[in-house]
């Protein structure tokens, strides 16, 4: 089994969203500090049972779509950018994989840097947690900060339902693969309804975290980003992942963290304690 960290574009956020001051959007509205640009990562891991990639990155057709949004947020307090070489479609086929060869998408959260490859498979099976579509969709959606507007026409994905109980510190999971070897965690906190992926390959857990936090330092700290939907939910999710690589070897990787990519090559651990 084989992981690949899929580099889509770059963004740039406000240091108040990177780690949260207890006032939510007003907080990245006042902030004049920018965080220098940051990878948007997705995943593709290739199993023996058809390649499963989680998140699809960013899109250049989106860049538009953001800078017209109403929402203060895309409008002032974010910064997005890709070129259509850097689109997971075709970052994918430089990796010698085909749309034949993905097997489903799963989707962490519903956001528009880690739905906007969505695109590129039309007709392979797309699971998302229902509380999330149903959160991201309509005009409420965009009030909440998604672009439901620019799903693929008929985007219509699974219900990925955490029906398999408990995953370590974890309250809800889900298996994924007949091995039993890719799972899907309930991560609440960014989002209400977030998930994480874990892949367990050999002895270690490589844990693809979507927005958990926006680097394994802040989750070792316990720090909470600006944009989160409960403060003391993300709390609670990040004491749980660091529980998880406090007793058992794991590979901590959010998707705008600078140095994920590089812990995955060269396999470096969470060090963590309890």
């Amino acid at each position: 089994m084989k992981v690949h960290a899929i580099r889509t574009g770059s963004v740039r956020i406000k240091t108040a969203q990177l780690e949260g001051r207890g006032h939510g959007l007003l907080d990245i509205l006042v902030d004049r500090h920018w965080t220098d640009w940051l990878p948007t990562l997705a995943w593709a891991v290739e199993h023996d049972e058809g390649v499963i990639v989680v998140d699809t990155g960013q899109a250049s057709h989106l860049l538009g779509g953001y800078r017209r949004s109403l929402h203060p947020f895309f409008r002032w307090e974010v910064r997005f950018q890709i070129e259509p070489e850097e689109e997971i479609g075709p970052q994918l086929r430089s990796l010698g994989i085909g749309p034949r060869d993905v097997k489903r998408v799963i989707l962490t959260h519903l956001h528009m840097d880690h739905d906007g490859g969505l695109a590129y498979f039309p007709n392979i099976e797309i699971l998302v947690a229902p509380g999330e579509f149903r959160q991201a969709s309509g005009f409420p959606g965009k009030l909440r900060g998604y672009l439901p507007q620019y799903w693929p026409k008929g985007f219509n994905p699974t219900d990925l339902i955490l029906d398999g109980g408990p995953f370590g510190p974890f309250g809800a999971s889900k298996r994924l693969t007949n091995a039993g070897d890719v799972i899907a965690v309930a991560t609440p906190g960014h989002t209400p309804n977030h998930i994480s992926v874990l892949v367990e390959d050999v002895d270690t857990t490589i844990f693809l975290a979507g927005d958990t936090s926006y680097n394994e330092g802040l989750m070792l700290a316990g720090k909470v980003d600006g944009v989160g939907s409960d403060t003391q939910v993300s709390a609670t999710t990040l004491a749980a992942i660091k529980r998880f690589a406090a007793t058992r070897p794991a590979i901590y990787l959010p998707t705008h963290d600078p140095e994920s990519a590089a812990r995955l090559a060269a396999r470096r651990l969470v060090q963590a304690t309890t």
